[in-house]
């Protein structure tokens, strides 16, 4: 359960299994540029270093955003929803792309009416940054 306490608020993992969303915006622009989980580990890392760090579910690690790809998230604003059980961080993007694609936004697919049609083109090769 979210805990508000006066002004203040902590957020609930225990609501959704340990993990929160983390909605992803670019400070300066608005642009919404992935979303991704955070557990309580992940959180204060991100607290501590001031860089973002996430939970890769499909790892099942602690994830450094950009550790690999050099394109690092710096957080620069953070905020919780009145349920505390999602995240809103909101950064400086390192590197020009914050998706494993080599794209700018996770979000680059734009529904035509038909289907959902790729956007723009990679900043980086993914291939080269990780061998996949």
């Amino acid at each position: 359960m979210a805990v508000e306490k006066n002004e203040t608020m902590d957020p609930d993992f225990e609501k959704v299994g340990g993990l929160i969303p983390a909605i992803t915006q670019d400070a300066s622009t608005g642009e919404i540029l992935m979303m991704a989980y955070m557990n309580e580990e992940s959180l204060q890392k991100t607290i501590e270093t001031g860089e973002i760090h996430y939970w890769s579910r499909s790892r099942q690690e602690l994830w450094h955003k950009g550790g690999t790809s050099g394109n690092i998230q710096k957080l620069k604003e953070m905020r919780i929803d009145c349920d505390g059980d999602t995240l809103l961080v909101k950064v400086e993007q390192i590197g020009g792309a914050a998706c494993h694609t080599g794209h700018r936004s996770c979000f680059h697919y734009r529904w035509s009416g038909k289907a959902f049609q790729k956007e723009g083109e990679p900043i980086f090769d993914p291939q080269e940054v990780y061998g996949k």
